[in-house]
């Protein structure tokens, strides 16, 4: 048995769906009992458990744990320790942590916790015999999804990055897939692994490519991120802002090793969406 947490979410969801269809047997711990029809549809086991709280029903008997924390949430650079102990102190012999490219990076907020969680690792496992791996995720392709068709609409595909640095985007599909190789096999204890793009896109390169896929022109326009004042808007802010002046990009060697394959293309993320 398997445990992932956040698997409600989008990469909680398509983490246990790669599980899965290894035939493994799979926990899928969410905070509450309302329906999540993409995760309900795997089968998967669907246990109720509090991040913060007592996580025994979701751990008792489980041969290896996926963390994945929600997004930008103050409380992951302790709360994500405080699992992993757990879990190694109740005998899961393989904990892997879903980080992020670069978590030293500390000008991000969430990339600061995750580094925090990062170097607490050790500590975390210590008197047990749990061992730790770490993946560490570029910027999502699937994360312009939801803007598509907007683009495709208006002719603008609007970046709150910027026109000229660039993003090694990554498939979704391609990160689930590197998630259940560091669960699932062998040989991989104590490392961290960064799961990029196979190529490095600014907008105007990402515009081009939906042009093409649409068969109608779109242009990338440069529009300011907007702060809510809430933590996460902090965090989106400072995200974007150093996007906009440094990029985010990353080499693909490590990934294409995990899958046995290049990772997807941008383009080819468009003909699945």
């Amino acid at each position: 048995m398997i445990a992932v947490t956040a698997a409600g979410g989008v990469t909680g969801t398509a983490v246990v769906r790669a599980l899965m269809a290894r035939g493994k047997r799979v926990r899928a711990v969410v905070p509450s009992r309302r329906p999540r029809p993409a995760l309900d549809a795997l089968g998967a086991e669907v246990v109720v458990g509090d991040l913060t709280g007592d996580l025994t029903a979701a751990l008792t008997g489980a041969e290896a744990l996926y963390l994945i924390w929600p997004n930008f949430d103050p409380a992951e650079a302790t709360g994500a320790p405080a699992v992993l102990a757990a879990a190694a102190h109740a005998g899961v012999p393989r904990l892997v942590y879903h980080s992020v490219l670069r978590p030293q990076t500390r000008a991000m907020p969430h990339h600061a916790a995750k580094d925090r969680v990062e170097e607490a690792l050790d500590g975390a496992v210590a008197g047990t015999a749990a061992r730790w791996r770490v993946l560490q995720p570029c910027a999502y392709a699937d994360n312009l999804d939801g803007q598509l068709p907007g683009a495709v609409e208006t002719g603008e595909l609007r970046s709150p990055w910027g026109l000229e640095q660039a993003q090694s985007f990554v498939d979704l599909r391609d990160v689930a897939e590197a998630a259940a190789v560091l669960v699932t096999e062998d040989g991989l204890d104590s490392g961290t692994f960064e799961a990029a793009g196979p190529e490095a896109l600014t907008a105007p390169d990402v515009a081009a490519l939906l042009s093409r896929h649409s068969a109608r022109p779109v242009t990338a326009v440069d529009v300011a991120a907007m702060d809510d004042g809430t933590y996460a808007g902090r965090c989106r802010t400072a995200m974007f802002d150093w996007y906009r002046a440094h990029g985010f990009a990353g080499s693909p060697r490590v990934l294409t090793t995990l899958l046995g394959r290049p990772p997807r293309t941008v383009a080819e993320h468009l003909e699945t969406i």
